[in-house]
């Protein structure tokens, strides 16, 4: 690899209903970011957990099916210890007469990490947890952001105690339900009214979604949202209302909102999986929409601070989108979802505001170094007298003097 070039692992796949989402957006990032500043190592994480990486990453039909025992690819685990970076082959084959034992092999030395999973198991913060205690930087919101972000129910009440705007709502949980539905209904319509969006807490691009507008649909709709979760949202559902997504980019104060968005719900109750991902087949960026959306410039600003006043709440990092509903009765707007990794990282609404998409991914990851910059003013190490105490105290009773 070219040393002059920074080392960059683009990270996807993972065990998450939202697989196939996040390989299509790591292909179209793949694709698009600048080889000519970066080495660049595609590190695929299949439905097993199991982690490869390999130049046929890059085509869609390594997935379609995806073999385990590809001979293009190899198996890789990241080097946890800080400093390191290291993507590691360890060889399990050679264990022949004359092959005894495992050898590695360092495919690279990851200086930056660009996350583009969607769901669990990579946007929810545990990846970022590695990456953390890895020291090597990342492209997207960290821990508790990210953690936040992919949990409808604590979502919904962080933004409610910072005063944003949301929608009624009730959460429910799998034990609950299985001991007294008729109990739950009651006072589920009891404190949102019907109709409403069912929703199971931890999964995105709208799988397990579902509009209830009686108490039979309820019950229903209930039934599907547990069958993916424990833990289900509940929201009121408003009347015909539209869709406006906002995407917001930078760290700390250096902070941009993009054009507003309206995508096209069509005659479904909201936008569906089938919507986002199935027509067309591009991922959001191939959505039918309209940018900028057809609304006030004043409402426009209003959302643009809002969005911009929520990125910095969580404490985000890199790029976001985050999605309102519009009455279109009142013209009032409620947070419904913050995306802390955007299905085609919102490339297609940097673009409308005048930003490629090579230039994008660029900020992304100048944000990551100077976070990692930023943590390295921080103090790890603490002089402390606890554990001489301890030992001079003894430790044959295993408690320690006071």
């Amino acid at each position: 690899m070219d040393n002059q070039k920074t080392t960059i692992g683009v990270f996807f796949g993972s065990r998450s209903c939202e697989h196939d989402v996040s390989v299509i957006t790591a292909i179209q990032l793949l694709k698009s970011i600048n080889r000519e500043k970066y080495n660049v190592v595609p590190v695929y994480i299949s439905q097993k957990g199991v982690w490869y990486t390999g130049d046929k990453l890059l085509d869609i039909r390594t997935y379609t099916p995806f073999e385990e025992y590809n001979k293009a690819l190899k198996t890789v685990q990241l080097d946890p210890v800080p400093g390191s970076g290291l993507l590691i082959h360890y060889d399990r084959t050679k264990n022949g007469l004359f092959h005894k034992g495992i050898t590695e092999e360092i495919i690279a030395r990851i200086e930056c990490a660009v996350p583009v999973f969607h769901g669990l198991h990579g946007e929810d913060g545990t990846i970022q947890g590695l990456f953390e205690l890895a020291d090597i930087p990342y492209t997207s919101t960290g821990i508790c952001g990210s953690s936040v972000g992919m949990d409808k129910i604590a979502m919904k009440a962080f933004f409610a105690g910072c005063g944003f705007p949301v929608l009624p709502g009730a959460s429910l949980n799998r034990a609950e339900w299985d001991r007294d539905r008729e109990a739950c209904m009651d006072r589920i319509i009891a404190e949102t009214g019907l109709p409403v969006f069912v929703k199971p807490s931890c999964l995105g691009s709208s799988i397990g979604i579902s509009c209830a507008k009686d108490r039979a649909g309820l019950s229903e709709s209930l039934d599907t949202a547990f069958s993916f979760d424990r833990r289900v949202l509940i929201e009121t559902a408003l009347d015909k209302p539209a869709e406006v997504n906002c995407s917001v980019l930078g760290y700390e104060e250096d902070i941009r909102a993009s054009v507003l968005e309206m995508p096209n719900i069509g005659s479904a109750d909201f936008l569906d999986y089938n919507e986002k991902y199935i027509v067309g087949s591009k991922g959001m960026a191939g959505l039918r929409r309209k940018i900028p959306a057809p609304i006030s410039a004043e409402l426009t600003a209003e959302i643009q601070e809002l969005s911009k006043k929520v990125f910095k709440a969580l404490d985000c990092k890199g790029v976001v989108r985050i999605d309102y509903m519009l009455d279109r009765h009142s013209d009032r707007y409620y947070i419904t979802e913050i995306n802390t990794i955007p299905g085609s990282m919102a490339y297609y609404l940097w673009e409308a505001s005048g930003l490629r998409y090579r230039d994008l991914i660029d900020k992304m990851i100048e944000f990551a170094m100077r976070a990692k910059e930023e943590k390295k003013r921080n103090s790890f190490a603490f002089e402390s007298a606890i554990l001489s105490s301890f030992k001079s105290a003894g430790t044959k009773s295993g408690k320690l003097k006071t």
